[in-house]
C-alpha cells in the first residue's frame, strides 16, 4: 500500500511512502540484468536509483516537466542539502501585448519607442539583425547595425531606440527582451537592476510628452500646441513604423572606438578553448570599454564536452541557454549541492562563488549558452589550475588521493 502525506506549515511537501511488503525487487541475476543507464527510471519520471530507493510517482506532478528534469527527481546522488531553485524557463514567462504587437512577436517595422533606462542595458544579437540609433549626454551619437553576434551596451540615462520587424521578450536573468529587424530576428537585452519594472527605472519619450502640458511642450519645441494633440497615451512602448533608413550626423562627433556602445563580435575570430572541447568568446570592459557593469561570455560546448569545475570571485553568473541540453551542479558549500537540467530557453542564476560545471548532455548536438556578470571583468577560478599549481603533497593530503597521480 502506498500512501501520500500533505504538510501544510511553512512549505508544502508532498511524501511518497511504499510499504516493505509491496516493494518488488528490482534486482535480477547478475548475468542477465541488462546494461542500463542508472538514470533510465528518472528520465522516464520515476524517482528510483538503480539501487531500487525511491518510489513511483502516482500523482502531484507534471510527468512533462519530471521528464525533462530528472536531477530534480533525485538523479544525481552527490547531491545534498537544501539550494534555492535557480533556473527559470522562458515559457513560463507572461506574454504581454500591444497595440503594435507582442513582446514576443510584432509586425513588421516595429519600433521599439525612444526611451532612456536608469539602468545600463546590454544586447546580443542571436539571429538576424537590428538598427539601433543612441544619443549620449554630450550630444555625441551612433546608428548602426548590428547582425548575429554583436553586442550592444548602453550605459544608464543614455537615449536611444532600435526597430525591427519581429519583437520577441522575454526574462533573462534580471530582465530581457528580444528584437528583431528582419523576420525571424532575436536579441536577447539584459539589464544591471533587478527591479527593472519598479516606476522611475525605464522612461518612455512619449509617456513625458504625454504627461507635460501642452504649452510647455510648444514654448520648449517653439512649435503650435495642437503639434502634440496626437501624442499617443498611454505609452505604447511598441509602435508601428517604416524601417528607417536615414542616419544623422552629429555636430559633437559620432560614438566610435573606445567610445562605441557597438561592439561586433561577428567579425572577430572565434577562439577555441584550451581544452578543444569548444568555443568561448568574451566581451568585457578590456575589449569593449563602455561596458563597465555587464560582462559576457559566448559559449559552444561540442557533445558530451565539459565546462570545467569553476567558480566566478567578483560576481554571480547569470546563464541563458540558446540551443542544446546541459546539466550543471551548483556546490553551495557546507555540504550543499544540487543539480539541474537544461535545455534550449532556460536561464539560470549561480551564486557568487558557487562551484559549478556545465556538461553537454547530448549526444549530437552543440551546446550554445550566454553568460552574463553584473561586473567590468569576466573572472573564474579553474579548479584543475588550482590543484595542479598548489604543492603536490598538500593536495594529496586534502583529498586522500595518491601523490604519484598528482606529480605524473
Amino acid at each position: 500500500m502506498k500512501s501520500t502525506i500533505l504538510l501544510l506549515l511553512s512549505s508544502i511537501l508532498i511524501v511518497s511512502i511504499t510499504t516493505a511488503t509491496n516493494i518488488k525487487s528490482t534486482e535480477a541475476p547478475k548475468h542477465l540484468r541488462p546494461i542500463l543507464s542508472r538514470r533510465q527510471s528518472f528520465s522516464q519520471g520515476d524517482p528510483i536509483n538503480s539501487k531500487g530507493a525511491g518510489a513511483p510517482i502516482s500523482g502531484g506532478t507534471n510527468p512533462a516537466l519530471d521528464q525533462q528534469n530528472p536531477d530534480n527527481l533525485g538523479a544525481q546522488s552527490t547531491d545534498s542539502g537544501t539550494v534555492p531553485n535557480l533556473k527559470w524557463s522562458f515559457s513560463d514567462s507572461r506574454t504581454r501585448l500591444f497595440a503594435g504587437g507582442w513582446v514576443r512577436e510584432q509586425v513588421e517595422g516595429a519600433l521599439r519607442e525612444m526611451h532612456w533606462h536608469r539602468v545600463a542595458e546590454w544586447g546580443f544579437v542571436y539571429n538576424g539583425s537590428v538598427r539601433i540609433a543612441v544619443v549620449d549626454d554630450g550630444g555625441e551619437n551612433q546608428v548602426d547595425v548590428l547582425g548575429v553576434g554583436d553586442i550592444w551596451y548602453i550605459p544608464k540615462g543614455q537615449a536611444h531606440t532600435f526597430q525591427g520587424s519581429t519583437v520577441r521578450s522575454r526574462i533573462f536573468g534580471r530582465v530581457a527582451d528580444q528584437l528583431g529587424l528582419e523576420d525571424q530576428n532575436e536579441v536577447l537585452l539584459a539589464f544591471d537592476d533587478g527591479d527593472f519594472d519598479a516606476t522611475g527605472t525605464t522612461f518612455n519619450v512619449d509617456d513625458w510628452i504625454a504627461h507635460t502640458p501642452k504649452s510647455v511642450l510648444a514654448k520648449n519645441f517653439g512649435v503650435n500646441e495642437s503639434i502634440f494633440d496626437t501624442v499617443p497615451t498611454p505609452d505604447p512602448y511598441i509602435v508601428k513604423a517604416n524601417v528607417s533608413q536615414e542616419n544623422v550626423t552629429s555636430p559633437y562627433g559620432k560614438l566610435e572606438g573606445n567610445s562605441s556602445y557597438v561592439y561586433h563580435l561577428s567579425k572577430k575570430p572565434v577562439s577555441r578553448a584550451p581544452g578543444g572541447g569548444g568555443t568561448v568568446a568574451i566581451v568585457d570592459s578590456r575589449n569593449f570599454p563602455v561596458a563597465t557593469t555587464i560582462a559576457a561570455a559566448v559559449v559552444t560546448l561540442e557533445p558530451h564536452g565539459l565546462r570545467e569545475l569553476h567558480w566566478h570571485p567578483n560576481a554571480e553568473e547569470w546563464l541563458y541557454f540558446h540551443r542544446g541540453e546541459a546539466r550543471a551542479t551548483v556546490f553551495l558549500g557546507g555540504a550543499t549541492a544540487r543539480t539541474f537540467d537544461f535545455r534550449a530557453g532556460d536561464t539560470a542564476v549561480f551564486p557568487d562563488n558557487s562551484g559549478h560545471y556545465i556538461e553537454n548532455t547530448s549526444d549530437t548536438e552543440k551546446l550554445v549558452w550566454i553568460e552574463l556578470y553584473k561586473s567590468d571583468r569576466v573572472v573564474d577560478v579553474s579548479l584543475t589550475q588550482w590543484l595542479a599549481l598548489t604543492p603536490a603533497d598538500i593536495v594529496a593530503s586534502t583529498l586522500k588521493i595518491p601523490f604519484r597521480w598528482l606529480c605524473g
